[in-house]
């Protein structure tokens, strides 16, 4: 799984970009090997020239679904290159219309063998991950006016609600566990103590004086954290987990604040963590809310993947 795929939709037109690359990549490679001198990114105007004719820019632009400007930068480089011949359109003087050459004739006719493979094999890929056309259909239909009304209200709508933290409630403990296995799953595993704690949290955490905290976006849990009383005074911050969908909006930090909070009110006198080198901007985090580094790992700790041990300074 790669951080774009943690993000979820999110990050979907980037993961389609990503793909888009590979592909091109891909194309870019083939080619080499048949000894055909295109290059991926040039096929949609070659095929659309090809099949419908001479076109302007725009109306290339139009009909591939990319903007005017990032087509008339290709058609430069192709017309630079000799793919691709340019006159003056016959109805806007200051218009060009586009054609093939006969280089770039010859070189399609050379690559539709390659083409028709191509085609096939991305289909046969396709299918055998559960897609098929019509889905790819559909995600063309995703941006637009509607999408960007939609986003613009519900903005709106977090912006004025923001994140709530809120306590622990028997409803909410399947979040508890949810968040913290995702998260540990997604960069290490669940060791045996960590299932002890998340299937046991009023046994192992409030009935020995900690608390459990939850932030809420709406109605939706995205995040939680607890206080863990390992002796009396001295707590632990430990279980944070943030939904990857959700962070960048300051959860975590508002959960940090408020189980500093928290520690305050129980009359704490020592607060500290364990985390991972692997996890450098949750250090960072910590760090700007007050932990300070310790010269060496905790000696009892119960994590074989904790290798920082931080202790609040406030």
């Amino acid at each position: 799984m790669t951080y774009l795929s943690e993000m979820g939709l999110l990050s979907l037109g980037s993961q389609l970009k990503a793909i888009s690359d590979q592909l091109y990549a891909m194309a870019d490679d083939l080619y080499a090997q048949q000894g055909i001198e295109l290059q991926g990114r040039w096929f949609p105007i070659l095929r659309l020239l090809h099949d419908r004719g001479p076109m302007t820019v725009g109306e290339i632009a139009t009909a591939v679904g990319q903007t005017h400007s990032a087509i008339s930068q290709m058609a430069n480089k192709l017309v630079a290159g000799g793919w691709l011949s340019a006159a003056s359109d016959a109805d806007d003087r200051r218009t060009r219309r586009l054609s093939l050459t006969r280089k770039s004739e010859a070189a399609i006719r050379t690559a539709k063998p390659l083409w028709r493979a191509m085609r096939e094999g991305i289909e046969q890929r396709v299918r055998e991950n559960g897609l098929d056309a019509a889905t790819l259909d559909a995600l063309a239909q995703v941006p637009g006016p509607q999408l960007i009304e939609t986003i613009t209200k519900r903005a709106a709508a977090y912006r004025d609600e923001g994140v709530r933290i809120v306590p622990f409630r028997p409803e909410l403990r399947d979040h508890f566990y949810r968040l913290n296995a995702d998260w540990l799953q997604r960069y290490f595993q669940l060791e045996p103590y960590d299932i002890e704690v998340l299937s046991n949290p009023e046994g192992v955490i409030l009935s020995t004086g900690g608390e459990i905290l939850f932030a809420q976006l709406g109605d939706e849990v995205v995040g939680t954290c607890a206080l863990m009383q390992v002796k009396p005074g001295e707590f632990e911050l430990t279980k944070m987990g943030v939904d990857p969908a959700m962070q960048g909006l300051g959860i975590g930090r508002a959960l940090i604040e408020a189980a500093i909070a928290e520690f305050r009110r129980l009359g704490g006198r020592e607060l500290f963590l364990e985390t991972n080198t692997k996890l450098a901007t949750a250090i960072r985090l910590y760090e700007s809310a007050g932990f300070e580094h310790q010269p060496a790992v905790k000696a009892d700790s119960h994590y074989s993947r904790a290798n920082v041990y931080m202790i609040w300074r406030g």
